[in-house]
This record gives C-alpha cells, structure tokens and sequence, in this order.
C-alpha cells in the first residue's frame, strides 16, 4: 500500500520506515506536520501514521487533511500515554486506530495487513459500480459474490423472454429488486410494472385488488374499479408473498394465466389483458404443494422459470460491498466510513434479516452519527445476546474511547492522591491547565 508515515523522533522513523517497505509498502516519511498537510493537499495515500505531538503542525491537522483529502484513508494516530486526551479527540475525528508508544513494528504491520483488505474490498467495490450498466450487473441489485453472479446470468438470459418466473427466497433477500431487474430488461420495461403483496390482504379485498370491480358489486362500491390486472396490462405483474395466497383466489388466478382474460367481481363481460406474471415466495412453494397447501397446477405455471436467491450468509464478500452502497444512498451527500474490524464482525454475522435488516442498521448508524463521520459499531450490529456467538468480536466489549476515558479518569485518581489532594500540583503534573483539570474532575465525578 501506499503510506504516510508522520514521525519526528529518528529511531521510530526510520525502523518502522525500513519493516514497512520490508512489508512490500510503498512509505513517504516526514518530520514536520506542516508538511504533511501540505503533501496530503497534493497526494493521496492508502494509510497515514501519524505522532500526535509534531512541529509545525499537530497529528490532529494531519488527520484531518487526510480525511478531507480522501475520506476512506486510513489513519493511524501514534501517542505517548501523556496525548492520552488527544488520541481521544483523534478517535472522535474520524482515526481508524491509535498506536500507543512503545509499540513493536510488526503490530503496525499485521493492523495493514487488515486495512490492505479493507482496500481491496474497496476497489471490488469500485468495479462492481462500473459493471452496474454493463452486462454484467442488474439494474438496482448489487452482489459480488459468485452466488449473486449465478443469480444476474439467469436474470439476463429470461428477461428477454416472456416466461413466467418464480423467485424463492428468505424475507429480505430482494425479491422485488429481482421481479423489477427482470421487467426493466425486458420488451415490456416501457410498460407497467404492478406489484402485489398476497399476503397483506383478507381474502375479499385481495380478490377486488386483483380483478377490480363494477359499480354497485358490493356495499361502499360507488363506482368501478380496475383490479391490479388490468393496471398491468402491457406490462408486468408481481406477486409477492404468493405462498400466502388462499386456495380461492388460486384457483380464479390459474384461470387467468390460462386464458388472460378474466371478469370484474360483479361484472359478466370477460376483459383480456397482455401481462407477464412473476411471483415470489418466501418458502419453497413445492413443500407447500406437497401438503397440499397450494395448487400444483397453479405452482407449474408459475415455475416455468425459478430463481433461487441466496441469503446474505451465503453470499461472500456481499456485506461491505453493500455497506458501501447504503452509505451513499443513504448519507446525503457525507462522507462516512466503517472501520475495518466492525466490517469483519459484519461480514460473520448472519443477518437473519438479509439486506433489508443491514440496510436498516446502516440507516441507524448514519441517523445516530450525529457530527462524526465514523459509523459506530453498536448501531451497525444487532445487540442479541441469543445470537452473540455468531459475532466475532463480541458485541460487550467496550469501545476505544470507552477504555481511554476510563483510563484517564483513573490516572488524574492516581496524580491527585500522590499530590495529596492538591490540585494545582496535579494539574502541573498532568500537564494541563487547573481550568480543564476542574472540569474533568466534575465530567467524572471524583471528589
């Protein structure tokens, strides 16, 4: 990778320098701040490590530099335990880790290694937006992984086609995504596209949903009404949840996709329609048709064509590639990133909820980010104690700042008891003013 190294004390520079390039890296190395910022003005960099303490400029200038300079740079901040104030505020900013002095080099360069797949991560990710108007990615669908890929070449291969397609998969997988990828690739994409939920209607209204109605059929039916078939007509139906669908209503739906003509409830004149049906079921509709629960010859019309769409445990590679994609879909135009181990732990998690619940954990994360551009942790992952094992690290550990401020708190204990309870001494010690020393003493509390 390419990296900035921003150390002004000799022997940390130039040891870590010669092991990182050892590493097969490619290091700048400064002295000064000023410069720093300066050269990030101009330059961009995978990864910058950066002392908090430097002339000319401080490592927190540094840090922002590089973030203005490109937002998914990663920034190492390194501190002696007496910038422990700082390496907090340097977290808040956005640094993706803290080294603190004294340190061994090989732990810099195994946390790279991590961040060098991050980037990777990144450039597939880069690819896969330029593929999204070729022929390789489907409109409005993102996936990487080969289990999607499978998926995309069956999509493009029947969408030009007028089969009847059937999509299985657990809630939350994009099956709608894929019913629409499928009628926008198709001859009907000017036409239509009416989408269903079978399972979000009693059985009177879903059959009025679908034939419509004619004045005075029913109660409260004050004039005619087209039903969802005629609104598609040209175009494409969808059925979603279609194993939800009452025995009734199947059987008056064989009748239509047989003869493509059909009645409004209370009318006797037969109306035809020119529609594609694409259906979507959130359990393998066979099992379903074994118990007799659903119609086989309803279910062979609608299977002409199936499409089993994997959930995202299965799909490798899927979760950062679409973390990505929420971010600027749902950021509004900021800038924000995740750091590598909170990837990590996103990517073993099993997601129960497919995309829909890591999209709305995504939107969590940007809602509660308040002024940072760093997305946290507890808001992307789920806090399940029954499903814990399955997160890697565990979700109760404390975060970084957690453990400084902790550590702080514990130190001013330390200083304050040694100077027997004086506090100017201890603010002297401590190296900071008796003002922030007073306030820090009333933010934790110590007497």
């Amino acid at each position: 990778m390419k990296i900035l190294l921003v150390e002004d004390e000799n022997t940390i520079a130039v040891t870590l320098t010669d092991d990182l390039e050892q590493a097969g890296h490619q290091v700048t190395t400064l002295g000064d701040g000023r410069e720093a910022v300066g050269l990030l003005r101009n330059e961009t960099f995978d990864c910058v490590i950066t002392d908090v303490r430097l002339p000319g400029a401080d490592g927190l200038a540094v840090l922002k530099a590089a973030k203005q300079a490109r937002p998914d740079t990663e920034v190492f901040v390194i501190t002696a335990f007496a910038t422990i104030e700082n390496a907090v505020a340097a977290m808040r900013d956005g640094a993706d880790d803290y080294i603190q002095k004294p340190f061994l080099n090989d732990t810099v360069i195994e946390r790279l290694k991590r961040v060098e797949e991050y980037r990777l991560v990144l450039d597939e990710n880069r690819r896969l937006r330029e593929q999204l108007g070729s022929n390789t990615g489907l409109p409005g669908v993102i996936g990487r992984s080969r289990a999607m890929q499978d998926v995309f070449k069956v999509v493009r291969t029947v969408a030009t086609t007028e089969a009847s397609v059937l999509i299985e998969g657990e809630s939350g997988t994009g099956k709608e995504r894929i019913a629409r990828a499928v009628h926008t690739l198709s001859s009907r994409a000017e036409g239509p596209f009416v989408a269903l939920s079978c399972g979000a209607l009693p059985d009177t209204l879903l059959e009025t949903e679908l034939f419509g109605h004619e004045r005075g059929a029913f109660t409260d039916a004050g004039k005619m009404r087209k039903g969802r078939f005629e609104l598609a007509s040209g175009g494409t139906i969808f059925f979603d949840d279609i194993d939800d669908m009452p025995a009734s209503v199947q059987v008056k739906l064989l009748r239509v996709l047989q003869e493509r003509e059909f009645e409004r409830v209370g009318g006797e004149q037969s109306i035809k329609v020119d529609i594609r049906v694409v259906s979507a079921s959130k359990v393998p509709l066979v099992e379903l048709v074994k118990r007799g629960e659903f119609r086989e010859d309803l279910f062979y019309r609608l299977n002409v064509v199936p499409i089993a769409l994997p959930p995202l445990r299965d799909r490798d590679g899927d979760v950062p590639v679409l973390v990505q994609h929420f971010i600027r879909q749902l950021g509004n135009g900021r800038q924000f990133t995740v750091k590598t181990d909170v990837l990590e732990a996103m990517s073993k998690y099993t997601w129960p909820g497919n995309v829909r619940e890591l999209e709305n954990h995504v939107a969590q994360a940007i809602a509660m980010a308040g002024g940072a551009t760093v997305l946290k942790k507890q808001h992307l992952l789920p806090v399940d104690k029954s499903r814990r094992a399955a997160l890697e690290p565990p979700t109760d550990l404390p975060t970084l700042r957690e453990v400084l401020v902790d550590a702080e708190r514990r130190h001013i204990e330390t200083v304050l008891h040694a100077m027997g309870g004086h506090r100017t001494k201890a603010a002297s010690a401590l190296g900071i003013s008796r003002k922030v020393l007073w306030e820090k003493l009333k933010d934790y509390g110590i007497e």
